[in-house]
């Protein structure tokens, strides 16, 4: 009889990766710098969720992430289980610049804990730091706080300039793969509150506006 040690892990080819978060916080924006390496000022709402995919190195493998940007709108709220109930990881998006997206982002946590599949990883991200010096409402240490207390890893980015996209998504891949090959797999979001370090100058300039 095989035991579970000797099960082989398993070795997807591609994972589910979903955004989840207020309405312009900037999923979208974060995206498509991630996908094309651009920046528009001014992004349609997304209605529903926008899918999209793009393929990555992790060490010698090759896979695709599977991105599933959605709905930041209250009415869409309702849909976002569709998509990260089978997720292998989760991105919670706020904009540093409003306290209130940052709590709506701990009410997305929570359900995430409550109702994502067990192991699957979520990441805490504060958009829009390349305005951290014209109105910043977020601080970096309540943020931290958050993903200490909740087990996730933290990190802030700009859709505008670029800013910590590459190791966000890569974290992200790295992270799913790890998870996935683990013979146990821990409760959802147990990543000890790790913190990213972007390693670029943040730009202060810009405007406050939805991306």
């Amino acid at each position: 009889m095989t035991s579970p040690a000797s099960i082989a892990p398993i070795t997807r080819s591609s994972y589910r990766v979903v955004l989840l978060g207020d309405q312009g916080v900037g999923k979208s924006s974060i995206s498509l710098r991630f996908l094309r390496d651009e920046f528009h000022e001014h992004n349609a709402p997304t209605i529903g969720a926008a899918y999209l995919t793009q393929t990555m190195r992790v060490g010698e493998r090759t896979v695709k992430l599977d991105l599933w940007d959605t709905a930041g709108q209250e009415r869409f709220a309702s849909l976002a289980p569709m998509y990260y109930r089978t997720a292998q990881g989760a991105i919670v998006v706020y904009d540093i610049c409003s306290k209130s997206s940052f709590q709506r982002a701990h009410d997305w946590i929570q359900e995430l804990k409550t109702q994502a599949p067990p192991g699957t990883i979520i990441m805490l991200c504060g958009n829009k730091v390349d305005l951290a010096n014209e109105g910043r409402e977020v601080s970096i240490e309540d943020a931290v706080q958050m993903a200490r207390d909740k087990g996730l890893i933290f990190t802030e980015v700009s859709a505008k300039t670029g800013q910590g996209i590459k190791s966000l998504f890569q974290t992200v891949a790295d992270k799913v793969v790890a998870r996935d090959a683990s013979p146990k797999q821990p409760a959802a979001g147990t990543d000890k509150g790790i913190r990213l370090s972007t390693g670029d100058n943040t730009s202060t300039s810009g405007c406050r506006c939805s991306r």
